[in-house]
């Protein structure tokens, strides 16, 4: 006997009704998209095209060097514009390049176009000065520059630099010395400005990098205070002469300071005798009792010897990473010998005095 087995249908309608809703599912993500997409648009032309300037005039000085990312970042910070990653791209895109150093003013919350056209403009020279600060000078060696000035005097400098009246954040509470906390770099002043106009700029100017760079950080993270780093930096420049091995020297101070051992850095003999930077150092100098003399008084010195430049404070952010000890000047180039062992150490110093590098 034959049994009929009863099968039910496929339900055709279930599968119609997915093959129904796939379509809308995929319009509604096509559509969620469009919609991020749109907003993120709209978002960046906020950026681009702010609702309108407001507030005083911002102005705003471009240093000798600043990259126009780096004049992004500082218009940000001025509030002239609210976003200096998408003004890097714009600049970008429009051929917004090579930026003259200088003055320029413009009003808070600006549309990037306005920027533009003040920056391709050219900086504004009407009644200003200009003068350059070499890296690795004294206060004093700064002071001097600015008393050539017409109308200046190095000794109303210095008397202000000593006041307190004007002070670094880098500067630690109770101590009034300026020295190694102004930037080494090519100014533009209004035409008459005052000693003290002049200072408070190079003050700030060396503020700002030193926080761009986050010198605080890396004081943090050795065991120094911010001021402290700045004294670093100060070594670096005074004993480097090549850039590629600024890092490398400050990774032997850091290094040093860790054993703990001596420094026993001729620049700071230097500075304590009051002679020049070229000067060589006899064993007879490194004899001398100064709380500035790095071969008798363990650790770093009081203070800086000197205003590090860019490249020397961004070493002693960040450092080359090394296990090196000992550095020995043996080119005549400015190149050193770095080692962490004192048998090659002792070999490069034969060396240096040898080719007659070394006193």
């Amino acid at each position: 006997m034959s049994v009929e087995v009863r099968r039910d249908p496929p339900d055709y309608f279930e599968y119609e009704d997915h093959g129904r809703r796939w379509p809308f599912i995929l319009l509604a993500v096509a559509v969620t998209i469009l919609i991020l997409a749109g907003s993120g648009v709209m978002w960046v032309q906020r950026q681009v095209n702010p609702s309108g300037a407001s507030g005083p005039a911002v102005r705003i000085t471009v240093e000798q060097g600043m990259s126009t990312a780096d004049v992004g970042q500082l218009l940000e910070r001025e509030g002239v514009i609210t976003n200096a990653s998408i003004f890097k791209y714009y600049a970008r895109l429009t051929g917004l390049g090579g930026i003259e150093a200088g003055n320029y003013t413009f009003e808070k919350n600006s549309a990037f176009g306005e920027v533009a056209k003040v920056l391709e403009g050219g900086a504004a020279k009407a009644e200003e000065e200009r003068f350059t600060v070499p890296e690795g000078l004294t206060l004093g060696e700064v002071a001097k520059i600015i008393g050539q000035m017409p109308g200046r005097s190095a000794e109303k400098f210095l008397e202000v630099a000593k006041s307190g009246t004007i002070r670094s954040q880098y500067q630690p509470a109770g101590n009034n010395s300026l020295e190694g906390l102004i930037l080494p770099e090519t100014y533009f002043i209004e035409k008459g400005a005052d000693e003290a106009a002049i200072l408070r700029k190079m003050v700030d100017s060396f503020d700002q990098l030193s926080t761009q760079i986050n010198l605080p950080g890396a004081a943090a993270k050795f065991g120094l205070s911010p001021h402290q780093a700045v004294i670093v930096a100060s070594l670096v420049e005074r004993e480097s002469r090549v850039d590629d091995e600024r890092g490398k020297v400050a990774r032997v101070i850091y290094n040093r300071l860790a054993e703990p051992m001596p420094l026993q850095i001729d620049a700071t003999v230097l500075y304590a005798l009051g002679l020049p930077a070229q000067e060589s150092v006899s064993f007879k100098d490194r004899e001398v009792n100064h709380p500035y003399n790095t071969y008798k008084i363990p650790g770093l010195p009081p203070g800086p010897i000197a205003s590090p430049g860019r490249k020397s404070l961004e070493a002693a952010a960040n450092p080359t990473a090394g296990n090196w000890l000992y550095y020995v000047l043996t080119d005549p180039t400015g190149r050193h010998t770095f080692t962490n062992d004192y048998r090659e150490f002792t070999n490069a110093v034969n060396q240096c005095i040898a080719k007659g590098l070394c006193g």
